[in-house]
């Protein structure tokens, strides 16, 4: 048993060392002993970023991440004082047991500390200010993750959803040893001592609302508050519990994660691609999904589907052109596009026709970009893609050429020299938001699935698709994801960049324009973190809301993130996992096996 809870004492050692030095050492230090406990290299990740800019860390045994691992998962989560008395007393008692402990590294479970859940507070708990106050207000109302007051508890909750560990271990300072226990708990489930006093967890408090609620709308995760002044005595409880605890979000997870493509995309089609109330490309991707799910699957009831919701436009009783549509107009044709080559009907090329002329002048001269771009990096994807699908449609290579000239002025405004897309010129930090690096992957992806491999400009967009994909991956997380600002670990995990990444890999993969052994891990990790954030009813997790051109770093970090339905993640989303059913049934990617993640 000693064995079992050395790991988690001497970690505990490194959190409670004063904030003045793990600002500079704890990154090191923390690792080290982690390291030299598990004999694998720990993961440094950052959980959020608080009002003042302030990064939120958390430290982690790779195992933490794996929510088929047979060990039980512990997260610590903690916000210590300097200088207090549970620092002193951890260092002083817990160095003595780590001491007495011969093999320390045979430990039975995972461990993830989160040192500072809200770092931006320590001066004030320093202070004499109440240093329950961090543990309280959740589940968080509000924005996330722009609430002025709670957008550390929204970082908080939803990457404890997303990580599913099986026990969460609040650990706050106090006079005497209690272990704090949400109504829900039951102690003889806990192994709870008879020495050891038991509180009852308030409601509100961090430990009870993770018991009772479910956190990134996934399930439950039990939890206990350990309340200390640094003896060790509640440790051999705390073992005990690790043996025999598998909390009900972990579960979930296992079960999102054990679907196939075609059933994640089953799942979506029942909510999305159900409406073209205006020819956008948020609804034809969801449609277009809705049409390669008819060919996966043989059922014709989807493409069916989605003839009745095009017919308007096809048979002339709505305009599909809407200037006021913008670019997002344009890339709506794209669904016209996809079923003027699924049935052969020439009225859908010319409906696509129509859009890619609007990249000529009145006497067919060929403008200077497409319109519609406010020089955002959308517009890769918002322009490109419909003109190279009328150069396929039509055989006229002029909408080739317009594409090729498109591209060139999308790159020359938003190129970085790492490799990235900065999201509009306008934005002096040059930040390179994530759906706006989402969309040049989707766009390039498209372009050279239409383009024709003699065509004199393929091998620039070639270029252009790999250099920007090869910039991607060294940004992809540990949990398999792309973040809100992508080079910005501490921005949230969001999910449509995450998709159209992995669709663009995805794609080039079933091509054999990117190297397996480069890209298929990526799609591997990335894959089983979409299926993670898709529930019941095309719910998502952390889902962009509509972005314009913003001013500063700030405003992207400051983006709502949409918990529940959205449309244009369940496009994405659709889209995604229509791609991977197909990579699957062909074999060119090996994706784990759905029958060995579910147990």
């Amino acid at each position: 048993m000693v064995q079992r809870f050395t790991l988690l004492a001497a970690c505990l050692v490194l959190l409670a060392t004063p904030a003045s030095l793990l600002a500079a050492e704890e990154s090191n230090g923390l690792q080290a002993v982690l390291k030299r406990l598990v004999k694998e290299s720990p993961i440094n990740t950052k959980i959020g970023v608080t009002r003042n800019g302030t990064a939120i860390p958390a430290f982690l045994t790779p195992g933490m991440f794996d929510v088929t691992s047979k060990r039980t998962r512990i997260l610590l989560v903690a916000n210590l004082v300097p200088g207090s008395t549970l620092s002193q007393q951890l260092i002083s008692e817990w160095m003595t047991i780590c001491s007495r402990d011969g093999d320390a590294t045979r430990v039975s479970f995972e461990l993830g500390i989160i040192p500072f859940a809200n770092p931006d507070r320590l001066e004030d708990a320093s202070a004499g200010s109440n240093d329950d106050d961090w543990t309280f207000g959740f589940h968080p109302t509000g924005t996330a993750y722009s609430d002025s007051k709670n957008s550390e508890r929204h970082y908080l909750w939803r990457w404890i959803g997303m990580l599913a560990p099986d026990i969460v271990v609040v650990l706050r300072s106090k006079d005497s040893d209690t272990i704090v226990i949400p109504e829900g708990w039951k102690g003889h489930r806990l192994g709870i001592s008879a020495n050891l006093v038991i509180g009852t967890a308030k409601s509100g408090s961090l430990a009870d609302s993770l018991t009772v609620g479910k956190p990134s709308d996934v399930e439950s995760v039990p939890a206990v508050e350990f309340l200390t002044h640094g003896r060790s005595a509640v440790l051999p409880v705390l073992s005990q519990m690790a043996g025999s605890i598998r909390s009900e979000a972990r579960q979930e997870l296992v079960r999102r994660r054990s679907r196939s493509p075609i059933e994640v995309a089953k799942e979506l089609a029942e909510v999305y691609g159900r409406n073209l109330n205006s020819v956008a490309y948020i609804p034809a991707l969801a449609l277009l999904g809705r049409v390669r799910l008819s060919d996966l699957t043989g059922n014709e009831n989807h493409l069916k589907d989605v003839l009745k919701i095009v017919e308007p436009y096809v048979g002339g009783d709505k305009l599909a052109i809407d200037q006021r549509g913008g670019g997002s107009n344009l890339s709506g044709h794209l669904i016209f596009g996809e079923l003027a080559k699924t049935t052969e009907d020439r009225r859908f090329t010319r409906l696509v026709q129509a859009a890619a002329d609007l990249g000529f002048d009145d006497s067919g001269t060929p403008r200077e970009s497409m319109p519609f771009h406010n020089e955002m990096s959308d517009a890769v994807f918002m322009g490109a893609p419909i003109l190279v699908q009328a150069g396929r449609l039509t055989g006229d290579t002029k909408y080739f050429d317009m594409a090729e000239r498109h591209l060139k002025f999308m790159l020359k405004l938003n190129l970085r020299k790492d490799g990235l897309h900065q999201h509009s010129p306008l934005d002096p930090e040059h930040t390179a938001w994530g759906r706006g690096n989402g969309f040049p992957a989707l766009g390039l992806a498209l372009c050279l699935s239409d383009l024709p491999h003699d065509n004199p400009h393929r091998s620039a967009m070639v270029d252009a698709y790999k250099t920007h994909l090869t910039a991607m991956i060294k940004h992809q997380d540990e949990m398999g994801v792309w973040h809100q600002i992508v080079d910005h670990p501490e921005s949230y995990r969001e999910f449509t960049v995450t998709c159209m990444t992995t669709f663009a890999i995805t794609r080039g993969l079933r091509n054999h324009w990117l190297d397996r052994r480069t890209f298929e891990p990526v799609v591997q990790r990335a894959w089983e973190s979409i299926k993670s954030r898709i529930g019941p009813d095309g719910q998502l997790v952390d889902v962009c809301a509509g972005t314009g051109k913003q001013k500063s770093r700030q405003s992207y970090y400051d983006r709502p993130a949409i918990l529940g339905r959205d449309d244009r993640g369940g496009a994405m989303a659709l889209l995604v996992s229509t791609e991977l059913a197909f990579a699957d049934r062909e074999g060119s990617i090996q994706l784990l096996d759905a029958s060995a993640i579910s147990r």
